[in-house]
């Protein structure tokens, strides 16, 4: 089996949304990313947690085969997010993050994970992202997202990480903000000459746009009938894209591989928006991931 490391955040969230409130429940790009990357590969993850963490939710992800050998656990209270939506279920809206054990966090790779293949470095700071990329020796593929904290703040630094990555996974407004450009197309163009070979555009509840070999390619999102939390489903997206590819890498990054593996993470998000937090794909059986791609080809279909 292939496998994936993930460098990011394991945290807990409370949110709210037009359809209630939950209150610390478990959340994190590495967590959203390591749940919906193990339908097709195993997972290590580097991280940090504080001593409030739960067992229940450690244990989450051992059930699904993710190794965590690389997350740190030290004195001090896990990171903790709240937000809210409202209007736009696209966009969330931060009420506080508490950074917590998260501030001081060094990733320390142990020595088996130094050789993994493929890479995914979730939203922090570039220069942890840089300092975990350097650690490893044997990356294949490397995929990175970003937020619009660091386009503001470290700029020089994501601009100098995406020289190394060969995958950039980003939403349209964050796209535009890097890009410097008000059209997105503009701005994926500009994206894609700095470095990465692909550049996959999350747009939430309209689908993704994804650029390579000087190629568009743009689907909707499968049609979700009851949207009750968007939090995770970027992450989500991003495990499923860069599982599919580790699982069936063949050593390039084909325009029609990549299609492939946004179709797939499009499909683990519109399973993530249904609960709050990680509730629905954690119980998420692949199965379900089978007859909602069948859903998924009617919908796109133009031929019938």
């Amino acid at each position: 089996m292939s496998e994936i490391l993930v460098v990011g955040s394991v945290a807990y969230d409370t949110i709210t949304t037009p359809e209630g409130k939950a209150e610390h429940i478990l959340g994190g790009s590495a967590n959203y990313f390591s749940v919906a990357a193990s339908f097709y590969s195993s997972v290590k993850v580097v991280g940090v947690v504080g001593e409030d963490y739960r067992e229940e939710d450690i244990e989450l992800l051992k059930s699904r085969n993710v190794c965590l050998e690389g997350l740190q656990k030290v004195p001090g209270k896990t990171f903790h997010w709240e937000g809210f939506y409202e209007g736009d279920m696209n966009e969330a809206q931060t009420v506080e993050t508490q950074l917590n054990v998260f501030e001081n966090f060094k990733p320390i790779l142990p020595q088996s994970y130094k050789k993994v293949p493929f890479v995914f470095l979730a939203n922090i700071d570039p220069d942890i992202q840089m300092d975990v990329y350097n650690q490893m020796t044997s990356v294949s593929l490397a995929g990175l997202d970003t937020m619009n904290f660091w386009i503001d703040s470290k700029r020089e630094s994501l601009k100098k990480i995406l020289q190394k990555v060969d995958v950039l996974l980003i939403n349209e407004g964050e796209a535009r903000k890097l890009g410097e450009s008000h059209n997105t197309i503009q701005a994926i163009e500009r994206l894609g000459s700095w470095g990465p070979k692909a550049v996959v555009v999350k747009r939430g509840e309209y689908g993704f746009v994804l650029y390579s070999d000087e190629q568009f390619f743009i689907l909707p999102a499968f049609p979700v009938k009851e949207v009750i939390d968007p939090t995770g489903a970027g992450d989500t997206f991003a495990g499923g894209f860069l599982g599919y590819l580790s699982k069936t890498w063949e050593g390039s990054l084909e325009h029609s591989k990549l299609k492939q593996a946004c179709v797939q993470g499009c499909l683990l998000a519109s399973f993530t928006v249904e609960g709050f937090g990680l509730t629905r794909l954690k119980n998420l059986s692949w199965a379900e991931v089978e007859a909602r791609h069948a859903e998924y080809l009617k919908v796109i279909s133009y031929y019938n």
